[in-house]
């Protein structure tokens, strides 16, 4: 099981990084487990007042290069093993800890608002960009974060996203919501609380973590980990994700490629709601779906698929 932050024991952060990947990593079908397992570095990237940590799965000389951003409720650990998978195909993947999340060291965590995610995401992509355009991919909300640092940046040809959420959708808030009356009052009720932006609260007591998968034991690890979904984030990062908005609408978005590779299973967050968003696109854009996945794909034809799609990118 997950060791949480506060009661580790005296384990080296590099031990505890190392039992996550692990875990998340044993819930893969046998066939789907690397061996050996992919070159793994740690490194921190400085972003004005915060460490950015990042994860890179593969070697340096990789023929190809991506970039993997992770959504609410994730880090570089819990998708390390979708980073391995491509890395042993011939990818050196970077795994940026979002701030807030992982082992990014952030100095005034009450201040973190999603802008400063959209920000720190296009800046990483221009970072890495600096001889070839990465393939950008996100997992989540990091679907729209991903679109909207490559529209931004325009230094993604191609942009491969599980999921494209518009937090300004009205269905989109009930879904996301742990209840839906929840996701309709969410936006005025934190508005109300404005005051108290700087509060932090977990995770799951707003969002709907238990449809993140049908296996219970995968869910009940993604709440129980510290790093990521069990996690504490400011109301103002909330209240700033329900208001946020891409710098560039569907509509205008003519030069880079769009790839929805959207889990055919997924309870939570299912393709309706990517459609909303996914269909207005005016460059090309692509829709795959992941046969049997859920929202964290785990099974073994969806994760099959999701691979074969980014080496098709």
């Amino acid at each position: 099981m997950v060791v949480p932050n506060a009661s580790c024991g005296g384990l080296s952060e590099i031990r505890r990084l190392a039992l996550v990947k692990r875990d998340y990593l044993g819930f893969f079908p046998p066939a789907l487990r690397p061996e050996p397992l992919p070159r793994t570095e740690s490194s921190w990237w400085r972003w004005r007042d915060l460490e950015i940590h990042v994860q890179r799965v593969g070697e340096p000389t990789a023929a190809r290069h991506a970039i993997l951003l992770h959504g609410a409720g994730g880090h570089a650990g819990a998708m390390w093993p979708f980073a391995a998978l491509l890395a042993v195909r011939g990818f050196q993947v970077a795994v940026p800890d979002l701030p807030g999340y992982g082992r990014t060291r952030v100095p005034k965590r009450r201040r973190i608002r999603y802008p400063d995610w959209q920000e720190m995401a296009a800046d990483f992509l221009r970072s890495e960009a600096t001889s070839s355009a990465p393939l950008l991919m996100g997992a989540s909300v990091g679907g729209m974060l991903a679109y909207d640092a490559a529209t931004r940046t325009g230094s993604a040809e191609t942009v491969l996203a599980t999921c494209l959420l518009d937090p300004r959708s009205a269905a989109a808030r009930e879904r996301i919501a742990r209840t839906p009356a929840l996701g309709r009052l969410a936006g005025p009720l934190l508005n109300l609380a404005r005051p108290a932006d700087s509060l932090s609260v977990p995770l799951r007591w707003f969002a709907n973590m238990r449809g993140m998968s049908s296996c219970r034991e995968l869910v009940d690890l993604v709440i129980a980990d510290e790093m990521g979904g069990g996690n504490s984030m400011p109301l103002g990062f909330l209240r700033s994700y329900l208001r946020s908005a891409p710098a560039v609408e569907p509509e205008q978005a003519h030069a880079i490629k769009v790839v929805l590779a959207h889990p055919a299973a997924d309870t939570w967050t299912p393709v309706e709601l990517s459609r909303s968003f996914f269909d207005r696109l005016a460059g090309p854009k692509e829709l795959v779906m992941l046969p049997e996945a859920g929202h964290y794909p785990i099974e073994a034809a969806g994760v099959e698929r999701l691979v074969d799609v980014a080496m098709s990118c």
